[in-house]
């Protein structure tokens, strides 16, 4: 379906959104904001497009499985943002939209002619959200920034895996995605502020900032205490029982018996409830005192369950657990189901693609994914020919010109 018929819905129905970023951050910010409804039109570049189009670990035909998920809900239109002209059309088609939204490196939109100054003369309302790795200012902002670099200054590549091992990284662009949320949610209370004011503004969002804004106590622990957070595999340092746990049929199984209402239950369920009393762990510090030893106690009960058998003593007592998923148990699962978590989406060349539905769940706006992710310049000719009232032949001239 090509997002020029879509039927908008959802609660930012009504909302023009200009996406001009490519790869993650601000496509996903695009996505977001696209899934609760706005119309959001994709500018890229002519015959190449965003490189999402080709990313991915697994293609069919040369069409990426990743594309399908962050251009849904889009339209694509082509413009060479190299060229005057290319960068008039995309000034005319933001001066008729409610948000713009960038991730290229600072600077860059001003090059073009596009930069806040020039773009919120035409359009006083608009919201302008920009992307990127630093931020707008400071000594930082012109270098290039990805999501890994923000994952690493904003601290979060540091704390994250084993102890006895190199930091790594979480398996997926978590800095961009952050990044991108940060981005939609500071657009939202721009857009609220501006039906107070009338006036627009700009939204700076910062890859390290936004996975900064994550990381919990960590500054104010080293400020105010010195301890300094390190790598605690899969625990979090004075929190227990909470770990992965061995079963008897090689599965492992995520308990989070850590508060002390459940610990006693969990204790209970293991026939030890006597630990629940035991100065060692009766209380939320000392079971963080005494950590390694009780994780040990836990997994010596739970080594002689198999996973289902421990699932379901576990469920009845009240105490939060559950496998650890990949995709195929996502697709068994009936809570997945039941909440129409994941949703089949008929994609141009793909067929029907399983992807993740639209977060969060709203009672009477709901979003939903209302169009797949479309061709490249898939609705370049509706929307310049409807939104910028161009002729038939003026489209003509500027494709023969490298234009669109």
């Amino acid at each position: 379906m090509s997002g020029a018929s879509a039927q908008t819905t959802g609660p930012l129905a009504g909302l023009r959104v200009i996406e001009m970023g490519t790869l993650i951050a601000g496509p996903f910010c695009g996505q977001l904001l696209g899934d609760l409804g706005a119309e959001v039109i994709k500018i890229e570049p002519p015959g190449k497009g965003d490189p999402m189009r080709q990313w991915g670990q697994v293609k069919q035909d040369g069409r990426s499985y990743w594309w399908s998920v962050i251009g849904r809900n889009k339209k694509s239109v082509t413009l060479n943002l190299r060229e005057k002209e290319g960068q008039d059309l995309a000034r005319k088609l933001i001066s008729s939209a409610d948000v713009v939204i960038e991730n290229f490196r600072p600077g860059t939109m001003e090059k073009w002619g596009l930069g806040w100054d020039d773009l919120s003369k035409d359009n006083a309302g608009l919201v302008m959200v920009r992307i990127s790795g630093y931020g707008q200012n400071g000594p930082y902002s012109n270098r290039a920034g990805f999501g890994a670099i923000g994952e690493a200054m904003g601290g979060l590549r540091y704390i994250a895996g084993d102890p006895d091992r190199p930091p790594v990284r979480v398996g997926i662009s978590i800095g961009d995605s952050l990044t991108a949320t940060f981005g939609a949610l500071g657009c939202l209370a721009a857009l609220r502020e501006r039906d107070r004011t009338g006036r627009g503004q700009i939204v700076d969002s910062a890859l390290y900032e936004a996975v900064l804004a994550m990381m919990e106590s960590l500054v104010p622990e080293y400020c105010g205490a010195g301890y300094q957070r390190e790598r605690s595999g899969p625990i979090l340092p004075k929190v227990a029982p909470s770990n992965v746990y061995p079963c008897a049929d090689g599965l492992n199984v995520l308990i989070a018996g850590n508060q002390d209402t459940v610990f006693a239950r969990l204790t209970a369920a293991m026939g030890q409830a006597e630990l629940a009393e035991d100065p060692r762990y009766a209380t939320h510090i000392a079971r963080g005192e005494h950590q390694a030893e009780l994780d040990q106690i836990v997994a010596n009960w739970t080594g002689t369950l198999t996973s289902d058998e421990l699932l379901s003593i576990l469920e009845e007592a009240g105490v939060p657990a559950g496998k650890i998923y990949r995709v195929e148990d996502m697709i068994r699962d009936p809570h997945f189901k039941a909440r129409e978590a994941l949703v089949d989406v008929e994609t141009p060349g793909l067929g029907a693609v399983t992807m993740q539905n639209v977060v969060p769940k709203l009672s009477e706006t709901p979003g939903s994914v209302r169009a797949a992710a479309p061709e490249l310049g898939a609705d370049t000719e509706y929307i310049l020919q409807q939104t910028l009232g161009l002729a038939d032949d003026r489209v003509s001239q500027l494709r023969a010109d490298g234009i669109i």
